[in-house]
C-alpha cells in the first residue's frame, strides 16, 4: 500500500501522498497481480502474509480482507499463517484495529518511533507520544501477544540518557517484538538536509554504538531473544514473515515498487529471479489493467548471486546460516568447504566474531552487532 497522509522528514520509501486515493482500483489491482504472480509461480502454499508499505492502515479492511481472499484462492492460506499489518498510530482506532482482524489480520506492527514529542516532529510524524501509547494498548488488547512495535534511535542530538528513557519507556509499553533501527541519514531527505546544513546536529559514531548495545542489554535482561540485528522477540513471538527473508526462502511481491524472490515455474522457469514491481502507483495500476502483473525488472539470479544473498541474509540472525539451508543452495560445496578452509572465515572465527560449527555459521554476540564490517570478507571468501 503505497499511499501515506504525509511524508515523514527521515522517509525514503516508494510513498506517495496524494489527495485522494481511488481504493477500488487499487484493490482490484492488488488482487490481479497477487493472482497473476502466485499462477506464474505455480505457488501451493503460502506461509505469511505481509501488509507493508506507505501506511497499510490507510487502506479499508475491505482491501485486507479482498487480498487475502484471493491468495487463499489461489494457493492453500493455512488457517494459522501469520497475516501481519503495518499500522501509523494515527490510522489505529480500536474500531479499525477489529475491522483488520474481522478481515483475517492476526499480527500486528505499530511505527511507533518514539515516545517523546519533540523526537517525533522532528521526524515528521504524525502522531504524539500518547498516540501511539494508545495505539498499542488497542493493538494489544486485539492482538495480544502479536503486536510488535518500531523504534528509531541515534536521532540527531539524542543523548545516551535520553535513549535509555525512551527504551524505558517502551519496555513498559510493549508487547512480545520489538524492532530497533538506527536512524539512517538518506540522501533527499527533509532530516537529511538539516543535518547537512548544520540545523541539527550528527550522532557520533561512538554513541551509536553505545546505544544498540544498551538496548541489546536491556531487552536480553527483560527476556527478549535477540534474534535478528534489529528484532528482539520474546516468548517465542518472532516475525515468521521476516525470519523467511533471512532464510532466503521463495516470496512474491505485490504492489507498487514491491520486491519478490521466485521461480516463475508457470513459464518454464527454473531458476530463482529477483523481480521489482513498477514504482509509480498509476504506472503500475496501468500495466496490471493490461497484462495482469506490473513487474518492471526481473533478473535470474545465478548460484553465486544466490549464495551471496543466502550469507549476507542469513547472518542477520542468531541461528545463523544452517548446513542444510547451505546445501539446498550449495549441493557441490558445503559451509564447511567453503568456510572452514583456512582464510578470513577462519580468521574472523579466531577472532571472536563468528562461529562455524556442527549448527551451522553465524555471528557470535559480538560479530551480530558488527555484521557489516565482516561481510566484505565473508563474501571475498565465497567468490574465490
Amino acid at each position: 500500500w503505497p499511499y501515506c497522509r504525509k511524508r515523514c522528514s527521515y522517509c525514503n520509501f516508494n510513498t506517495y501522498v496524494v489527495p485522494a486515493v481511488d481504493e477500488a482500483a487499487v484493490r482490484a489491482c492488488l488482487v490481479r497481480e497477487a493472482q497473476t504472480l502466485l499462477r506464474l509461480g505455480q505457488v501451493h502454499s503460502v506461509t505469511s502474509v505481509f501488509f507493508g508499505g506507505g501506511t497499510p492502515s490507510l487502506a479499508s479492511p475491505g482491501t485486507v480482507g479482498a487480498v487475502l481472499e484471493a491468495v487463499a484462492g489461489a494457493a492453500h492460506l493455512p488457517a494459522g499463517a501469520e497475516v501481519t499489518l503495518e499500522a501509523n498510530p494515527s490510522s489505529t482506532c480500536t474500531s479499525r484495529l477489529a475491522g483488520f482482524r474481522a478481515a483475517g489480520v492476526n499480527r500486528v506492527s505499530i511505527g511507533v518511533q518514539s515516545l517523546d514529542d519533540a523526537e517525533l516532529r522532528m521526524l515528521g510524524r504524525e502522531h504524539t507520544a500518547a498516540e501511539a501509547r494508545k495505539a498499542v494498548e488497542a493493538a494489544r488488547g486485539l492482538f495480544p501477544g502479536r503486536t510488535s512495535i518500531d523504534l528509531l534511535f541515534g536521532l540527531p542530538g539524542q543523548s545516551w540518557d535520553a535513549w535509555a528513557q525512551r527504551l524505558e519507556a517502551a519496555l513498559g509499553l510493549c508487547d512480545d517484538h520489538i524492532s530497533l533501527y538506527q536512524l539512517t541519514l538518506e540522501r533527499g531527505t527533509a532530516l537529511a538536509a538539516q543535518v547537512r546544513r548544520g540545523a541539527l546536529p550528527t550522532p557520533p559514531q561512538d554513541l551509536l554504538a553505545d546505544m544498540y548495545q544498551t538496548a541489546r542489554t536491556v531487552l536480553l535482561a527483560a527476556g527478549f531473544r535477540h534474534y535478528e540485528v534489529s528484532n528482539f522477540a520474546r516468548k517465542g513471538a518472532l516475525s515468521t514473515h521476516n525470519l523467511s527473508y533471512w532464510r532466503a526462502d521463495q516470496y512474491i511481491g505485490v504492489g507498487p515498487g514491491a520486491h519478490g524472490r521466485f521461480v516463475p515455474r508457470g513459464e518454464g522457469g527454473c531458476s530463482r529471479e529477483a523481480r521489482v514491481q513498477t514504482l509509480e502507483p498509476v504506472a503500475w495500476m496501468r500495466e496490471v489493467q493490461s497484462q495482469g502483473h506490473g513487474t518492471r525488472s526481473r533478473a535470474v539470479l545465478s548460484p553465486m548471486e544466490q549464495l551471496e544473498e543466502l550469507l549476507t541474509l542469513g547472518l542477520r540472525t542468531d541461528e545463523g546460516i544452517t548446513h542444510e539451508r547451505w546445501g539446498h543452495f550449495s549441493p557441490q560445496l558445503s559451509l564447511q568447504a567453503v568456510f572452514g578452509a583456512p582464510g578470513e572465515a577462519r580468521a574472523l572465527q579466531q577472532q571472536g566474531w563468528l562461529v562455524l560449527d556442527s549448527g551451522g555459521l553465524r555471528c557470535t554476540w559480538a560479530g551480530l552487532a558488527v555484521l557489516d564490517s565482516l561481510l566484505p570478507d565473508l563474501l571475498c571468501q565465497l567468490q574465490r
